[in-house]
């Protein structure tokens, strides 16, 4: 447990900091033994204060002039007794706060404990000290505390104290101690039990502790309490998600909507819940519903924009991304997509000029590296060479997926081998990298280096058992190029289980059957995947699939469609010629 490691993160991040108190240190905080004593127990709400000197004398200044000047010179001993000192002689709650960080810093739960305490007392009302309190009690178990300390900021809106205890309960997750805090919780509610935001938060965190079931029973509850209350409304409706119940989630975001039409937050979810449900007509309707009632919701534009690019409405796209062109905030949204759209329409020049003026927004590096693409199709070489150096310039943490950008260009330029030894070199730096892994295994793959590939996905599903690319890669690869056929069932069950919609686990998992001898069965997988992503490698695999059962006619429409599109495909002109054979 670094609890101490916690603690002072959370100060850090909001707990810590007067603009006149005194420079914090600064060295690198290490993991740290646990407090042993609990600060709370020293904090009495029904006795007043104890009255100190509320004025500097000479020898305090003294004091903490030296407490600065050693933190100063790292000899934090002597700062944190001097604050700790300098807060018991003046009730001024900036040194004991000061106290509090320096302690923790050092690992000294002791003194953490004794300045938290006087802090406590010359500022009771302090919230940040107050979720310190509640945090240091539970690490150590003392849960009568952070109930004492709950309870205070239980007094606040519930907004603030559901924003403080999940402040609390980010840090608490982290160490595996989120269950004390729901425990406390529950502990509140006895005396509280008309307040809605406690088991709303219990409902949370039962989530965060995936036990769904006292979730959901905590979230009627809550809504037993406020019937109407949107946001616990909207946690069901993202529960039934959670649980992978979409029809569930839409059924109540509906009745949701009927009955608060101008309620917003029910349409922007609602449209989310359709988007992962692949419904994007509906989808597209609502979200045109909420830009019209809400012109000012840019996300919800940018969604709709998306959808149109991608059901190929070209001018309605165009209209959209333009309007975002209007906010700075949005601006290189509309410039980053406008660009991706004159690309989908062929016009290079264009494109770029939309890149260029992404400038140095989130979307910085996508746009550079959309450039470099654009360029290396065109073949400018040498204006690749120059994007790239500026792009290790100006992206320098970003090495690793520079690299994989020009893996990727020296892949379509069919120079496997060159890109193997590129992705080989940053392995060296990088063994681990799961993305470098897997690029040189697709690589090693089309260098028949077959042994190689199957060892760089063993090693990435090695550290992330759960990663489906590399299992839905692993399990075509022993499919079609091995009779290893149950060691790829195994692995593509896995990805399927994992990413039931995606098409080209569905492709795998029909190839697969196909090779086991089941066609009918592999037919409909295939169907399936096809119409989910006409993608030319699965459309190849249907058109085999098809022309083994017989349904040649089909299997020839199919073929000529995706033939027309990538006439240059090279796994569509190996299909193409056996089937042109067979024909003849």
């Amino acid at each position: 447990m670094l609890i101490f490691r916690l603690l002072f993160l959370l100060m850090l991040g909001g707990l810590s900091g007067c603009a006149n108190s005194p420079k914090q240190p600064e060295p690198v905080v290490q993991p740290a033994t646990p407090v042993k004593a609990s600060a709370a127990k020293a904090v009495k709400r029904d006795v007043p204060p104890k009255q100190t000197k509320t004025s500097i004398d000479p020898n305090v200044l003294f004091m903490l002039l030296t407490a600065e000047l050693a933190g100063q010179r790292g000899q934090y001993g002597i700062a944190l007794d001097g604050y700790l000192e300098a807060a018991k002689r003046v009730n001024d709650p900036r040194f004991a706060e000061r106290a509090v960080v320096i302690a923790m810093y050092m690992k000294n739960a002791k003194k953490a404990n004794e300045a938290l305490g006087l802090w406590l007392r010359q500022a009771p009302q302090n919230i940040s000290a107050r979720k310190l309190a509640v945090l240091m009690a539970l690490s150590t178990g003392d849960q009568v505390a952070a109930e004492s300390h709950l309870e205070i900021l239980l007094q606040m809106p519930p907004e603030e104290f559901e924003k403080n205890v999940m402040e609390v309960a980010v840090l608490l997750q982290k160490e595996n101690k989120l269950a004390e805090l729901a425990d406390a919780l529950a502990a509140l509610s006895i005396n509280h039990s008309k307040q809605a935001i406690i088991p709303y938060l219990q409902s949370f965190m039962a989530m965060q502790l995936n036990d769904h079931a006292l979730a959901e029973s905590y979230l009627q509850k809550t809504l037993a309490i406020r019937p109407s209350w949107d946001k616990a409304l909207i946690l069901q409706s993202q529960m039934a998600v959670m649980s992978g119940d979409l029809g569930k989630a839409t059924s109540l975001l509906r009745d949701n909507i009927s009955k608060y039409p101008d309620n917003l937050k029910f349409k922007r979810l609602l449209a989310q819940v359709l988007l992962k449900s692949e419904n994007y007509p509906e989808a597209s309707a609502i979200l045109r519903d909420i830009v019209s009632e809400d012109p000012a919701d840019h996300e919800s534009q940018l969604a709709l924009g998306l959808i149109y690019l991608q059901d190929n409405q070209n001018d309605e796209a165009e209209t959209v991304f333009k309007g975002l062109l209007a906010q700075s905030q949005t601006h290189w949204q509309g410039s980053f997509y406008l660009g991706k759209l004159e690309e989908k329409r062929g016009d290079t020049d264009a494109a770029l000029a939309w890149y260029e003026q992404v400038g140095d927004g989130p979307f910085a590096f996508e746009a550079a590296a959309s450039t470099v693409l654009l360029l290396a199709k065109d073949n400018k070489q040498d204006q690749v060479a120059l994007k790239i150096k500026a792009m290790l310039d100006k992206f320098p943490k970003e090495k690793n997926r520079i690299l994989l950008l020009q893996s990727e260009i020296l892949s379509r330029q069919k120079n496997y081998a060159q890109a193997f030894a590129l992705l080989t070199t940053g392995l060296a730096d990088s063994p681990e990298e799961g993305s470098l892994l897997y690029s040189r295994a697709l690589v090693a793959d089309r260098l028949g280096k077959f042994e190689l590939m199957e060892s760089d996905l063993k090693k990435i599903l090695a550290n992330n058992p759960k990663n489906f690319e590399a299992l839905n890669a692993l399990g075509y690869s022993l499919a079609s190029r091995s009779t290893r056929f149950d060691e790829a069932e195994r692995y593509l069950q896995q990805a399927l289980k994992l990413r039931p919609d995606e098409a080209v686990v569905i492709d795998s998992y029909g190839w697969l059957q196909f090779k086991l001898g089941h066609p009918a069965t592999a037919l409909a997988y295939l169907r399936k995947a096809f119409n989910k992503q006409k993608e030319n490698e699965i459309a190849a695999h249907l058109v085999e699939v098809l022309w083994a059962l017989g349904q040649k006619d089909e299997a020839k429409d199919i073929f000529e469609e995706a033939i027309k599109a990538t006439p240059d495909d090279e796994y569509l002109l190996s299909v193409g010629k056996r089937i042109l054979k067979n024909t003849e």
